[in-house]
């Protein structure tokens, strides 16, 4: 099976989608690595390469969507998120204007580009900041449909992009749906409950605990926010354990959004499978060994929640 970076998915997007004239495309002199060079090579008009200048693009994307354009704003996760974030809370959050942030890069798999092009905060920064909805899909299949999804929702969406090719977890028939989870596989003994390119190795951690006798279920959770408190209440009643994997900070991520539902609605042991120390240079499978971010480390995980049942 080919695999595919979501951010070539999220460029080959843009192009299919872009044949609506209302739709704009920023990017901060970076079109190359987010891959919105294939929507200016189509529509060069409706395309405005900002410079190296998040703070001020992010603006202007406000400033574009208060006129009824839908604005794509694109750039590395750590400068979107990160050096971008006051814009992004007041001009478009605080708003709740029309701007779709295309963050590409992001958590410890850009690699050689080392800690200060890692961003691990950016879904904790994102979640503080109310009409925000943050989509980070798995594989090249789900990237493409929630390019669509975020054009046809009317608000602020923050968009997680990767640089490593990943293989497909979904197949050709999956329909994308903005706020609800997917259950992969299912299974009695415990959760897995996955984001991104965690998904793929969440259900490598599913064969490895099915030759030791234990039943996982795997969730694809792909918006983070709004996210889908159903399909985790669910998975705690009927599984009683959980692990979630996510190439993010275990503070305030998927990992924190899934334990604020469990704890309100139905408790049950949760362990979290993240990091919480700035990356480092390196490649990316060394660093995912190093960081915990392997099936080998979720399957330990899934064993040490069940135990705590």
């Amino acid at each position: 099976m080919a695999k595919q970076a979501t951010r070539e998915s999220y460029g080959a997007a843009l192009a299919e989608y872009g044949a609506d004239e209302n739709i704009v495309v920023l990017d901060a002199d970076l079109s190359k690595s987010t891959k919105t060079e294939v929507f200016k090579k189509k529509y060069p008009e409706r395309f405005i390469n900002m410079g190296i200048a998040e703070a001020n693009m992010m603006c202007v994307a406000a400033g574009l969507a208060t006129t009824g354009k839908t604005v794509f704003a694109s750039s590395f996760a750590m400068f979107a998120a990160g050096r971008a974030f006051e814009q992004v809370r007041n001009s478009i959050g605080y708003t709740n204007l029309n701007v779709k942030i295309g963050a590409t890069h992001a958590g410890i798999s850009v690699g050689e580009d080392g800690a200060s092009h890692q961003c691990l905060e950016d879904i904790a920064l994102m979640r503080s900041i109310p009409n925000m909805v943050i989509i980070n899909p798995a594989d090249d299949i789900e990237a493409r449909q929630a390019v669509k999804a975020a054009i046809d929702h009317d608000g602020p969406v923050y968009m997680r992009f990767g640089r490593l090719a990943v293989e497909d977890v979904n197949g050709e028939d999956y329909k994308f749906q903005l706020g609800k989870g997917v259950m992969l596989e299912d299974g009695s003994d415990v959760t897995i409950i996955a984001t991104g390119l965690m998904v793929g190795m969440a259900l490598e951690a599913k064969a490895m605990l099915e030759k030791d006798g234990i039943s996982a279920r795997v969730v694809n959770i792909h918006t983070i926010k709004p996210i889908d408190k159903d399909i985790i209440i669910k998975a705690a009643k009927e599984t009683g354990a959980i692990v979630t994997a996510e190439e993010h900070y275990i503070m305030g991520g998927l990992g924190s959004a899934v334990s604020e539902v469990v704890c309100e609605n139905q408790p049950c042991p949760v362990k979290i499978i993240g990091t919480d120390r700035f990356g480092k240079s390196g490649k990316p499978a060394e660093l995912f060994k190093e960081y915990g971010l392997t099936p080998e480390n979720i399957a330990i995980k899934a064993k040490e929640a069940i135990a705590m049942k």
